[in-house]
This record gives C-alpha cells, structure tokens and sequence, in this order.
C-alpha cells in the first residue's frame, strides 16, 4: 500500500504558478505541510490565502545560493526537518540555437540545473544525518528527446536528468529516495514564455498533458518512493525507441516534435 503523506514536510520550488502552485495545494489536502518557494512574493500570498490548510511560502531565487541556503536553514530551523524537497522551478525558451542569445541560455541553466543543484546541496546533509528524505527532481521528456528549437531548454533538462541518476547512485543505502518525473508538454503557463506566439501549443494541444495528471504522478511518486516516471506513458516508450535507434527516430518523430 501507498505510504501517506501527512505530516511530511514537503519543500515545492517554482510554486507560484503551475505544477508546483497545484501540487502545493494538493499535498496540503492530503495533509502534508508544503512550504512553498518562488521568486514571486505576491503570487504567493495570493496562493497562501486561498489554501485553508497549513503551509508556509517564502520568495526564493534558487539563482541566489545565499537565498536558498537561507531558506532551508529557516525551514529546518522550525521543522526540524525537510521529508521531501521537490525541485519544480524551471522555464524554458522555445528558439532556434543561431537566434539565441548566450544570456538566455545561460539563464535557463542557471535556473533549471544549477538552481536544482543549489536546493539539493543546501538540505543533503541534514538528509543524510537523519538517514532519510526523499528529493524528487522535476525534469522533462525534453532531457531525454530532443526536438527543434529547444536547445537550450533540453540540454537544461539533460543536465538535471543526468544529475538525477548519479545522485541516485551516490545515495544508494543512506535512506534518501532521490527521483525524477519527466512529463511531456503540460497545459501550464510555462508556454506563455517558451512559446509567446501559440503556435507550437496550436500544434501539439492534442498531446498535451493535463496539470492534474502531472500532478498526481508526483504525488504517487512521492508515495511510493519510485525512482522514475515519464509521462505519457507513450512518451516513455519513444524516448527509449530514440535511444536505441537515434535516426530512424529522428526521420518518425521530427513532425511531430519539430512543430514549433
């Protein structure tokens, strides 16, 4: 049987929109204590007065080391302990790489690998006192297939993806879970910034996932301390096709993952 959540002190980055506003309020609802962290000081309160249950939010650049090893001090300081870290924060730009300026790039790593490593560094060792927690890494199926116009975005991914399973090894027999859920396009306002113009979300809306599925596989992640999920289901399955046999991918899938 699923372990529940409730009473788990649950850390959620990127909480002020999205998957991390919704998973915020759905591991309240199930009891857990999320402490909910993002750049947007107002975003947050507004998210704050509308969830009845307990939880904490405190704006956080995960950018700024110093931020973010102040606000795990603080979480730790008052709970004694972070069970779950979930690392959601993370954008992306949808352009083609000549376009590209280095500063977008850079930023994109800055926030979607390097803030992950930044979280992770600053609660791992009180994980590793205590012998337990669970880190569960939000990555995509961008880190493991990749498609037009999203070099740096996908190369973000890889990166925390890559991360993810050496620290898995690295962890082997400490009691700490570390996982990683890799979802396909998500109806989230994450396009309002890859994809300003519509059109790639046009193209694939038939593919896209639903916020609330998302949500719930990391929650069942959380659960049942699984190492790995990829959504949809049929995602999973053509990233391992891709990997086995790049090009025959490459000529199968470029019309459908090029449509932006």
């Amino acid at each position: 049987m699923p372990k529940s959540i409730a009473g788990q002190i649950i850390v959620v980055t990127g909480a002020s929109s999205g998957i991390g506003e919704l998973l915020s309020r759905k591991i309240a609802a199930e009891g857990a204590f999320p402490v909910m962290m993002a750049r947007s000081e107002d975003k947050l309160r507004q998210i704050s007065e509308e969830i009845q249950e307990e939880h904490e939010w405190m704006p956080v650049d995960v950018r700024d080391e110093d931020q973010v090893n102040r606000a795990m001090a603080q979480v730790l300081s008052k709970h004694g302990r972070i069970d779950v870290l979930v690392n959601n924060a993370g954008y992306g730009i949808f352009e083609r790489l000549e376009d590209a300026s280095m500063s977008s790039i850079e930023d994109m790593m800055d926030v979607n690998y390097f803030g992950t490593v930044r979280c992770i560094k600053a609660v791992l060792p009180h994980m590793m006192k205590a012998g337990s927690g669970q880190i569960v890494n939000i990555a995509s199926m961008a880190g493991k297939v990749g498609s037009a116009k999203s070099t740096g975005y996908s190369a973000t991914k890889h990166a925390v993806l890559g991360f993810t399973n050496c620290l898995r090894q690295e962890l082997a027999g400490t009691g700490i879970t570390v996982s990683s859920v890799n979802p396909g396009p998500i109806d989230t306002p994450f396009f309002d910034r890859a994809d300003p113009s519509g059109q790639y979300v046009k193209n694939i809306s038939w593919f896209m996932l639903k916020p609330e599925q998302v949500v719930q596989a990391i929650i069942q992640v959380i659960h049942r301390k699984k190492a790995e999920v990829d959504l949809p289901f049929v995602a999973g399955i053509g990233s391992k096709m891709y990997q086995l046999f790049p090009r025959w991918a490459d000529r199968l899938f470029a019309s459908v993952l090029n449509r932006k």
